[in-house]
């Protein structure tokens, strides 16, 4: 029964066992969940979901890993935590929406620094503390640009 649930938890009922880029169709699943879904994007509900997806995606990547080996691609509830952490405290509009979720892939692909070194740790925990920290860089640095762009000439914005 344990494993039925984790692979279900793990895979995000199945995203997780796409063929081609199941990380980066989960990722724009919770991505379209925050855009589509105006109650997700008050904090007092994300803010839960979060936790929620990061806990349960401790656990079930750990199940899952004593299956299929070291960080399975099927697992792909740590890029739902992650790139709703991306997203979190951010407008809904469109290309703010895009452009956290193209930073949150390339930090999550790209994995600079602690980034790569917290995908170390045993278990699930290695297999959410990535994605987690991914999360927050994409989110620091959307804000930075949504900071930064009125400052450049003709007023550009997100």
């Amino acid at each position: 029964m344990r494993s039925p649930l984790a692979k279900t938890v793990g895979s995000v009922l199945g995203i997780g066992y796409l063929p081609l880029a199941p990380g980066t169709f989960a990722s724009l699943f919770a991505a379209l969940f925050f855009f589509f879904i105006p109650a997700s994007q008050n904090l007092q509900l994300l803010l839960p979901l979060i936790v929620l997806s990061a806990l349960f995606g401790v656990w079930a990547g750990g199940v899952m890993e004593e299956e299929y080996g070291q960080d399975p691609s099927s697992v792909v509830i740590d890029e739902v935590a992650g790139q709703w952490i991306a997203l979190a405290a951010l407008p809904a509009r469109p290309m703010v929406v895009l452009s956290a979720f193209i930073l949150f892939r390339l930090f999550d692909i790209l994995k600079p620094g602690l980034v790569d070194r917290a995908q170390r740790l045993p278990g699930g925990w290695g297999i959410m503390a990535d994605d987690v920290l991914a999360g927050v860089m994409t989110n620091l640095t959307v804000h930075a640009i949504m900071a930064l762009l009125p400052l450049l000439p003709y007023g550009f914005s997100l």
